[in-house]
């Protein structure tokens, strides 16, 4: 469908099946929807010579602009996520997620953004249904014993006590005995823990590929990475 002004009133197609404009819109207008950007979106220096003053503002208004194309299609991800996952938790039969309030995002973890990426770290945190679906994928995991115990052999740094951190104890020197490691019986189930989320986050990756195939975008929304649009970039 197509608004008044010539726009359509969907974001995206999922499987032929309408996700509308206006929920993008919702999110945006929440103030919740701010990708993580680099410092390359700096305003010019006001010490440029008097010739490049003068194409400063036509300049800082493209940069705007192309600033609002891009948040628009950041945030169209971020409800797609959201619908898309919302139709696997049905498929599934999983309990159905509350409804999403765009201005009841939760923050999103400086940490989370740089293991996740932006957009999925924003969905998530967005998107009850996307948090009940990781969850459920981490669950199905199977972490086997020897997978544990490599982890342990190879990350002896990790489990040193807090005695041996204090005398400064080098995990891999000739120096370093059983006494100033963790047992692997106290760190095993944090390790399988960990594991099995790192493998949980591994399969809703690929769950995401799989479905953003069947995603037609309206234009304005496409994937902010996407290359056929002229001002993609791949930040996520």
């Amino acid at each position: 469908m197509t608004g008044e002004h010539g726009e359509t009133e969907y974001a995206a197609r999922v499987q032929g099946e309408e996700v509308p404009r206006k929920k993008v819109d919702a999110f945006l207008a929440s103030g919740t929807a701010t990708p993580s950007r680099g410092a390359g979106n700096c305003a010019t220096s006001h010490n440029a010579p008097a010739a490049e003053q003068r194409h400063i503002p036509a300049l800082t208004a493209d940069r705007t602009a192309r600033a609002e194309r891009q948040r628009r299609r950041w945030a169209t991800q971020v409800v797609l996520i959201d619908e898309l996952a919302r139709r696997t938790c049905a498929e599934r039969e999983l309990p159905a997620p509350p409804d999403v309030s765009p201005a009841a995002m939760l923050t999103v973890p400086e940490a989370a953004v740089a293991d996740l990426g932006s957009i999925i770290a924003a969905a998530l945190a967005h998107s009850p249904a996307a948090r009940a679906l990781l969850t459920a994928l981490e669950a199905e995991q199977h972490i086997p014993e020897e997978a544990v115990r490599e982890y342990y052999a190879r990350n002896r740094d990790r489990y040193l006590t807090p005695d041996a951190l204090r005398r400064g104890v080098d995990p891999y020197g000739a120096s370093a005995g059983p006494a100033d490691f963790l047992t692997y019986g106290q760190v095993r189930g944090g390790i399988e823990r960990e594991l099995r989320q790192a493998a949980g986050r591994v399969a809703f990756f690929d769950w995401l590929d799989g479905m953003r195939g069947g995603v037609e975008y309206a234009p304005g929304h496409e994937h902010p990475g996407d290359p056929s649009h002229s001002d993609h970039e791949h930040r996520h």
